[in-house]
């Protein structure tokens, strides 16, 4: 048996050509003008596309069916996008307004808990790339829930209301998204399945149709996010590429509200002898600075020191919180780890309680750094960075099944 002797191979043929093709197209974006040229930088670019391109089925095809969902996590240390906090876990699962669907699983202890019903996506150049850009109808945070004892939970999707665990739906629902946010290296997340309560046969196998459909989205996914990072958030999200290393101010949109957060993205640019201070004031609610690259992913979380959250952040006598961004250890407990890159972009989020901060920032030469901070500005050893680094390794794990 051979090309051309099944009835829909020729079609077939044609979808994965046409996908190899746009994948091919997409790589050559890693060479774009806001990406460093360096060697480790134009990797990044390609190691965006390669982990993406891992989840790009699974997005596409496996988990697509709302009759028959399944909670996808499409973040974690070995694939980043969309501008993903180190701090966050982030899930999705494609639903629709017709079925009814039952959440159900454990509440961990994270901080921050949110699951959130999407709406249809609006057209425009204004609009991110799928899975993104749906508009927010529905939420419920962790302190809304009504959680058993031993910290279970049912909720539903759906359907007729069924008291404070339920969400409702419309005609355009289109998906759930699901983030939990952490602060503490102890708190560990909910680990929560899904399921569409009538369920009676099962999950009907690909059609040549359905699996030529999932090569066009897996092909406009692998397109859309080489095409619409970092460009997508300087045209849109408020970021700053003409002025860098200074954060714009935090503002909160209406789907930022539903979202239950605000964000400010900072595009820093950081020469071989630069060290650059981020300073804020300490503040109530949960804050989380993450360092990413040019294409908005998340940096090394699992092992470098690129994430802070209020307990793990060492706060000056005077009130503030002191950052240093630089390319090599600086002694001091608030590092902010570059991973030897050039450029890449700084975001700050605010949740829960109180306001976000005003974020002020200094560049300094490197050799100057100890006299640009206070002298009771936390300093650590080298043996101290190492333990830091394994009471990091160690909480991320947990939060992952790695």
């Amino acid at each position: 048996m051979a090309l051309g002797d099944g009835p829909d191979d020729a079609v077939l043929d044609d979808a994965w050509s046409e996908f190899c093709d746009r994948l091919k197209a997409a790589g050559r974006q890693s060479f774009k003008d806001l990406n460093a040229t360096c060697g480790i930088q134009r990797a990044d670019a390609f190691r965006f596309l390669t982990q993406n391109l891992g989840q790009a089925f699974d997005l596409a095809l496996e988990t697509r069916d709302p009759r028959y969902p399944s909670i996808h996590a499409f973040c974690n240390p070995t694939r980043k996008l969309g501008g993903d906090c180190a701090d966050f876990t982030y899930q999705q699962a494609w639903v629709d307004g017709e079925s009814t669907y039952r959440i159900t699983g454990t509440r961990g202890t994270a901080r921050f808990f949110n699951i959130t019903v999407q709406g249809g996506r609006p057209v425009g150049p204004h609009v991110l790339h799928e899975p993104f850009g749906d508009v927010p109808q529905a939420n419920v945070f962790g302190h809304q829930l009504e959680v058993e004892t031993d910290g279970t939970f049912e909720l539903y999707v759906g359907g007729p209301e069924r008291g404070p665990n339920w969400l409702p739906t419309t005609a355009t629902t289109r998906k759930l998204f699901i983030r939990q946010g952490f602060d503490s290296w102890d708190e560990r997340p909910g680990l929560l399945r899904i399921e569409r309560v009538d369920m009676a046969a099962p999950k009907p196998v690909p059609t040549a149709a359905a699996m030529v459909e999932a090569m066009r989205w897996a092909g406009d996914f692998v397109t859309g996010l080489m095409t619409s990072w970092p460009e997508f958030p300087y045209t849109y999200g408020g970021v700053d590429s003409e002025h860098p290393n200074c954060f714009p101010a935090v503002e909160a949109t209406s789907g930022d509200v539903q979202r239950g957060r605000v964000a400010a993205n900072m595009y820093w640019e950081l020469g071989p002898d630069d060290a650059l201070i981020v300073e804020f004031d300490a503040h109530d609610g949960l804050w989380m600075i993450t360092n990413m690259g040019a294409f908005f992913t998340s940096m090394d979380f699992l092992y470098r020191p690129v994430s802070y959250t209020p307990s793990r952040t060492s706060v000056d006598s005077d009130g503030k919180v002191r950052l240093v961004l630089a390319h090599d250890d600086p002694a001091v407990h608030n590092w902010v780890d570059t991973q030897g890159f050039e450029r890449g972009n700084l975001t700050y989020r605010h949740m829960l309680e109180g306001a976000p901060a005003v974020l002020s920032t200094r560049l300094v030469a490197r050799g100057e750094l100890d006299d640009a901070l206070p002298l009771d500005t936390n300093r650590i050893t080298a043996s101290e960075r190492t333990a830091q680094m394994w009471e990091r390794f160690t909480a991320v794990r947990a939060r992952f099944p790695l």
